[in-house]
């Protein structure tokens, strides 16, 4: 059985059907597009991190180029070449930097250029030697089979390599590849793990990595590496490290202090803080248009329980001079806003929640991956906070008018008719 104040607030709201459709519908598109566009925003949020590499975010990446300022009677143009031994100095020389490792590729470190084969199975990919360390930096590459490269692979210069999701696939198929030998360049190499980079949109996972002791030995390339990678220590940050890394190699290299092509810099921390600010940019500004369609929601709850208190004048008037006490007079008037928000809001939150849950199953399941959107998802407590601060507005909005009309005598109330 519906008590009787329940049926009293659905009887009204059923005599002013248009009324009450028009402010549901301002209440479930307020909360339904605040919810869309926060879960748009944190889709946006993923797309662009995804785009980063596997790499912790305050790593520092030094590559070494050309020199274009000549230098003590060197000429300008001069290839640099960075070993082994300047790993050494830096992690002897400088106390600011925690860890510190190195890759080399066999062709070339943006291409994928050397053919790697299996059985009948072949294809072009990215091949890195890798020194100690590595993927202590390559702290969030996500390993779906096997395990990582380890300081034993590389002390016993063990025939052993880790293979991209993208190589996986192009040799093996649906196939199992741990234990099974690779070919790179004719020799013959044991995959231990597999694992996915989401770096250069996914180009990451076209690599395949062995230890450097190993790539050195089968490939002849000395001590040579090509790219120098470390991470602050605790205490300090990338421009207390870069200048000094900066000025070592320098030094070591012959290059003139003023030459800024011969080496440079990758600092992920100022490129993780420029994407954060984008990001926080960009959720202000989904927080300003969610809210102004929250408002609007808000005003039309304003507007409608204001007309619904001055239509309902008299009938309060003869309620308070049958004895009716004012709150329970209020208490009437509240209960219909709370249930017309509750209800639109509650029903625009589901439904968005759902449409931003199917958009992210149709993404997953077709394996559709765009270049700046992943995985659209929302807070579910900020979803929920935001709804709640929308039914608390529709309380104020009745209590006000539905308190001045409270307080009117019951000879005045019904004189308003």
């Amino acid at each position: 059985m519906i008590p009787d104040g329940l049926q009293e607030i659905l009887y009204s709201l059923q005599r002013n059907k248009l009324r009450t459709a028009l402010t549901a519908f301002g209440v479930f598109w307020g909360i339904f597009m605040l919810v869309l566009l926060l879960g748009a925003g944190t889709g946006l949020k993923n797309g662009i991190e995804k785009g980063f590499s596997s790499d912790l975010r305050n790593s520092i990446w030094v590559n070494a180029f050309t020199t274009a300022v000549p230098y003590k009677g060197l000429a300008l143009g001069r290839r640099i070449q960075l070993t082994e031994s300047d790993l050494e100095a830096i992690r002897r020389e400088m106390p600011e930097v925690d860890l510190i490792t190195a890759e080399n590729p066999l062709g070339s470190a943006r291409q994928a250029d050397i053919r790697v084969t299996y059985e009948q199975n072949s294809g072009s990919f990215g091949v890195f030697g890798v020194a100690k360390g590595y993927f202590e930096i390559k702290r969030y590459q996500e390993y779906r089979m096997g395990r990582r490269l380890n300081n034993l692979d590389d002390d016993e210069r063990r025939k052993v390599v880790v293979i991209g999701t993208r190589v996986k696939d192009r040799l093996f198929g649906d196939l199992n590849p741990l234990g099974e030998q690779i070919s790179v360049n004719g020799v013959s190499f044991k995959v231990v793990g597999v694992f996915y980079d989401s770096g250069w949109e996914g180009r990451m996972s076209e690599r395949v990595y062995m230890p450097l002791s190993t790539f050195q030995k089968t490939f002849g390339v000395g001590e040579n590496i090509s790219i120098i990678a470390v991470t602050p220590a605790p205490g300090y940050t990338g421009d207390d490290v870069v200048p000094k890394i900066l000025t070592l190699l320098k030094q070591r290299h012959n290059i003139a202090p003023s030459d800024r092509r011969a080496l440079y810099v990758t600092d992920l921390a100022k490129q993780s803080a420029r994407v954060s600010s984008t990001i926080n940019a960009i959720n202000m500004f989904i927080w300003f248009v969610g809210l102004g369609t929250l408002m609007a929601g808000i005003v039309g709850i304003s507007n409608i329980m204001i007309i619904t208190v001055k239509e309902r004048t008299v009938e309060i008037g003869i309620r308070k001079a049958l004895g009716a006490r004012p709150w329970s007079i209020i208490s009437t008037i509240l209960l219909e806003a709370v249930l017309v928000t509750a209800a639109a809001g509650y029903a625009g939150l589901v439904l968005a929640v759902g449409l931003l849950e199917s958009i992210n199953a149709v993404m997953v399941k077709f394996n559709i991956s765009l270049r700046y959107f992943n995985q659209p998802e929302v807070d579910f407590s900020m979803a929920i906070l935001a709804l709640g601060i929308l039914i608390s507005a529709g309380v104020l909005a009745g209590f006000f008018p539905a308190w001045k009309a409270a307080r009117i005598s019951p000879i005045e109330a019904m004189r308003a008719q």
